[in-house]
């Protein structure tokens, strides 16, 4: 399986849209910062939207059409599923 996934810090001010094959190793990963860059600079852990694929080339190209889009569209596809925008990593780690 493979999942395409949206990281927010605790403000839920920045925004990160990722693909993994493993959800649980990837956010241990984020939360303990051993991935340089993005998420590791901004705090960017609390993983606040997954969707699951069973295709990779799938998955990727949902990855980068939610790139493209803007951050209100971004936010109502989270809050379609989680209002409260809380952290599902919790129960994954």
């Amino acid at each position: 399986m493979y999942y395409v996934y949206i990281l927010t810090n605790k403000t839920n001010a920045v925004m990160y849209i990722g693909v993994t094959n493993n959800l649980q190793r990837r956010l241990y990963e984020h939360k303990n910062k051993l991935v340089d860059g993005f998420t590791q600079r901004y705090n960017v852990h609390k993983l606040v939207y997954f969707e699951q694929y069973s295709e990779i080339n799938d998955a990727l190209a949902r990855e980068k059409q939610l790139k493209r889009w803007a951050r209100a569209k971004k936010n109502l596809l989270v809050e379609s599923k989680n209002p409260n925008w809380e952290d599902w990593g919790d129960s994954l780690v």
